[in-house]
């Protein structure tokens, strides 16, 4: 099995940094993982792609959070991190991580998600 455990969520103010990480770990070895990143669930809401990354570095971003946000990973520890700037009230939401392709010693797992942390940004 491979799990994402994350950290980094709390409570800041409008125009404040948050940075969120993301770890992967399973019972065996992890060698690749294709693609991780961030999504985000506000109440009432759909759940939205924030950004994700390959393991190859090439990103893609939202449009509500480009030139604020920045993803990157350190693929040898198999974490993904989201350094959030700038924040706005509108980036309040529970962020969770997610893992596409995941090559590990027992296996190939099509996907993973984190069981997400909130994120609260006051005005």
């Amino acid at each position: 099995q491979v799990q994402l455990v994350e950290s980094g969520g709390g409570l800041v103010q409008a125009g404040g940094s948050l940075r969120l990480s993301c770890a992967a770990s399973g019972v065996g070895s992890i060698f690749e993982i294709n693609a991780m990143g961030w999504y985000r669930q506000a109440p009432g809401k759909q759940r939205e792609l924030v950004a994700a990354m390959t393991s190859s570095g090439s990103a893609n971003y939202a449009d509500s959070v480009k030139g604020r946000f920045t993803i990157s990973r350190d693929n040898a520890k198999n974490t993904v991190y989201l350094q959030m700037n700038s924040l706005k009230p509108e980036d309040t939401a529970v962020y969770y991580c997610n893992a596409g392709g995941i090559l590990t010693i027992v296996g190939t797992f099509r996907e993973r998600w984190g069981q997400g942390t909130q994120v609260t940004v006051s005005s």
